[in-house]
């Protein structure tokens, strides 16, 4: 409730405007909180720090562009100073608590001498998890892939290290790839329908494009990070002059708003002032904007270029990786359905005795029937959308006998050209080479296209995510 209240009255906002007013960046804002929160430790109990003050500063910190940090392990070192808090003399609850059991020889005296140690080691902990972010966020994440509930690997956040992932096993195993790949080019399409032909062709496009966007990332990912030792300073300068700016026009305008209530001769002398207070802010303004270095825009159209490159290599791999694997998938699920296929001839030959003039409601219905059974088996849209235009000319009481008949055609057409390539697929061990090929690329190129992540995955990508990542520069 009291959160609730000082949220209502904006309290929220009076402390984000305070934090973002302070120089230094995010860790001006976070060592005040921090400091702020070691003292409320002298006074409140862990529970009322976690509910009424953390709410309040966390999604300030971590809105912050320049944070680059995990909500795990804001959480973390908030907690080791709260235990810290707890430590610290003359207040800290747990000596108050060791007072109350330990026996009268001890002093409290004693106690605030023996925790000292304690306290030195709790800042020792402080400062390294700080440092070395990793001890916090990777068994979560760790648990997390490995947990039953794990995120898929498509999941946008972990993208970035699964493309290294990626690039790792690529180079270990490019030589297999390159292989299976080629394997995959040497099938003869020929003898396949037409949108098998596409499939695997274009599987083969695919991942050829996939593999040479892979290894462009990492060029382009390499020319960011060597330019950034330029831009990040300047970035940093020109972002706090902008943000002076902004503050200055926020000021301005609340100004002006304030002079709609200033009417009247009774209020010149103020409005006087208010009028002077504006002009002040504007010559600072200008100062400010004098400030930017003149050379900004060009560093910084050069910059964003670069990063444009990275997300356009990024974005052109991801597709062409899906379009390497998720086709191939689909082909072999329809040849696994090639009996349920072939068993269905048999029912669909026999439709042509069920159609007349004055076709009955059970012949409509097993035709319906029919249609409804080769939805279910993949690959065989074809024949179901024929039979469903033989469906819409057989309704009863509307019965289109000739356009039945020749939709009917149709789907016997559709069906026997199906059959022909499954037959020919089938005998070929098309299948096998199909398998073989997915095999070879689920762990590199196609690993965004699998079901679950794999435990090699999931501990790699535990350690890559520990790190917090700079996105600031995005800024």
């Amino acid at each position: 409730m009291l959160t609730a209240a000082f949220r209502a009255f904006g309290g929220e906002d009076l402390v984000r405007d305070f934090l973002n007013s302070l120089p230094g960046g995010f860790w001006a804002k976070f060592a005040i909180v921090m400091i702020v929160i070691f003292v409320l430790g002298f006074f409140l109990d862990f529970i009322e720090i976690a509910v009424v003050v953390v709410p309040i500063v966390a999604p300030i910190l971590l809105a912050d562009p320049s944070a680059n940090i995990t909500a795990v392990w804001l959480g973390v070192m908030i907690g080791l100073n709260i235990q810290t808090s707890f430590l610290t003399p003359p207040f800290g609850f747990a000596l108050f608590y060791l007072r109350g059991v330990a026996p009268a020889v001890v002093k409290t005296l004693d106690i605030y001498k023996g925790v000292v140690a304690f306290i030195c080691l709790q800042l020792l902990a402080l400062g390294i998890v700080g440092f070395y972010p990793q001890l916090v966020n990777y068994l979560p994440n760790r648990v997390s892939f490995l947990s039953e509930s794990a995120p898929p690997p498509r999941n946008p956040k972990l993208q970035i290290c699964l493309e290294e992932y990626s690039m790792q096993q690529l180079t270990i195993d490019r030589s297999s790839i390159m292989a299976a790949v080629a394997k995959l080019d040497e099938i003869d399409v020929s003898r396949f329908s037409k949108n098998t032909q596409s499939t695997i062709t274009g599987s083969v496009e695919a991942a050829g494009s996939a593999i040479q966007s892979l290894e462009e990332i990492f060029i382009a990912e390499a020319a960011v990070a060597a330019e950034a030792e330029y831009y990040r300073p300047i970035q940093l300068q020109v972002r706090s002059i902008e943000s002076k700016i902004r503050r200055a026009e926020n000021n301005r305008k609340d100004l002006k708003n304030t002079l709609a209530y200033l009417k009247g001769d009774a209020n010149e002398q103020e409005r006087a002032v208010v009028n002077a207070k504006i002009d002040d802010l504007l010559v600072e303004v200008n100062k400010l904007q004098n400030q930017v270095p003149q050379e900004w825009d060009t560093i910084y159209e050069k910059f964003s270029t670069l990063v444009k490159s990275e997300n356009k290599a990024r974005m052109q791999y991801r597709r062409a990786a899906d379009k390497s694997y998720s086709p191939i998938q689909d082909l072999i699920l329809v040849l696994k359905d090639n009996q349920t296929y072939f068993e269905l001839k048999n029912q669909l030959v026999a439709v042509e005795a069920e159609l007349r003039e004055d076709i009955s409601e059970a012949s409509y219905l097993k035709i319906k029937d029919l249609s409804r059974q080769f939805s279910k088996v993949k690959g065989g849209s074809d024949v179901q959308k024929a039979l469903s235009k033989v469906l819409r000319q057989i309704k009863p009481g509307k019965v289109k006998l000739k356009k039945a008949q020749k939709e009917y055609s149709r789907a016997l057409k559709k069906f026997d050209e199906g059959e022909v390539w499954r037959i020919t697929a089938q005998e070929s061990g098309l299948a096998a080479k199909l398998s073989a090929y997915l095999n070879q690329i689920s762990d590199s190129i196609g690993a965004r296209q699998q079901p679950k992540l794999n435990r090699s995955q999931a501990l790699y990508l535990a350690k890559c995510n520990a790190v917090h990542r700079d996105i600031s520069l995005n800024f």
